[in-house]
């Protein structure tokens, strides 16, 4: 067909036409207009001449239908699943800040409609953020039956030595890595590493020291070499492992602000070994930097006792 005759013919011809009553009856959707068949290709140029049609690459919002949106109403599957993910993420993120901050305190029985109510959830994402936080050691069950609740995990000195020689190996790759690094990100690095070193010991010094600004300046001290060299998985491990050592750091603090010049020297011989660019001096450091503050942990807890122990 030639698109010119075709044209005068479609000009000639309406568009629509008025369907009748009966048809209107049998159908819901029928809006009392009949659709005129036109060739695709006429319509889909005489348009894009027109530019009523936006380029390719325009992402075009989907139209949703008077009743209750796409797929009439109801949510998918998968948008379920997504919500339900991030509020159990969310209740853990809130657990774990408290029992790390002591608010939920080392020992304490956990009930899920007290935490629900606590934190304007249902059971459910609580439910599922107690067996994530019991499977990475934040929650202890005390045994088996109906009215066995589960427990804060206690702080004692058998598991305060296990976690903190698991960050002497994570924190040892770590800083093996940045021992590696090329020179000028490793000067950088070690700038800031000295910079920090040199805060923790003024506030260690100072006539009434403050626990607080210690805990955290040490731990901006790890973080900083760990954050500049390490991979996605063993920060993962780091991030998993790291605040369960801040639970002790935060109970038994002022009892170790007069070891914190032990630990800046030790500082020290990591930042040299990063500083040199040797690995293994610089893992060697690290992880006997975390194995002697297992060894002054543990000695606090023994003078102090343990908490949470039934």
């Amino acid at each position: 067909m030639r698109s010119g005759a075709g044209t005068q013919e479609l000009k000639s011809r309406p568009h629509v036409s008025r369907c009748s009553s009966t048809q209107a009856s049998k159908s819901r959707n029928c809006s009392r207009l009949r659709r005129v068949m036109v060739p695709v290709f006429m319509v889909g140029r005489s348009l894009y001449r027109r530019n009523r049609y936006p380029a390719r690459d325009t992402k075009i919002p989907l139209r949703v239908s008077r009743r209750g949106g796409m797929n009439g109403g109801r949510m998918t599957k998968t948008l379920k699943a997504a919500i339900s993910d991030d509020r159990v993420s969310a209740t853990y993120r809130r657990l774990r800040e408290l029992i790390v901050g002591g608010r939920l305190a080392a020992g304490a029985r956990l009930i899920e409609t007290e935490l629900a109510g606590r934190l304007g959830v249902s059971r459910t994402p609580v439910r599922a953020a107690l067996l994530r936080l019991a499977q990475e050691g934040y929650i202890l069950s005390p045994g088996a039956g109906r009215r066995a609740r589960p427990a804060v995990a206690a702080l004692t000195r058998e598991d305060a030595a296990e976690l903190f020689n698991i960050i002497a190996e994570v924190e040892g790759l770590a800083a093996r890595r940045a021992a590696s690094l090329a020179p000028p990100p490793r000067r950088r690095l070690v700038r800031a590493l000295r910079g920090l070193n040199g805060q923790l010991l003024k506030v260690a010094m100072a006539p009434r020291p403050d626990p607080n600004r210690i805990s955290r300046l040490d731990g901006e001290f790890h973080a900083c070499y760990v954050h500049s060299a390490a991979g996605p998985r063993l920060l993962a491990l780091h991030h998993g492992i790291k605040p369960q050592a801040e639970r002790y750091v935060r109970v038994y603090v002022n009892a170790l602000v007069d070891e914190i010049a032990t630990s800046v020297a030790e500082h020290n011989v990591i930042i040299r070994a990063i500083d040199s660019g040797n690995p293994d001096a610089a893992q060697r450091a690290v992880q006997t930097n975390w194995r002697n503050a297992a060894d002054r942990l543990g000695r606090v807890i023994t003078n102090m006792g343990e908490h949470g122990t039934w």
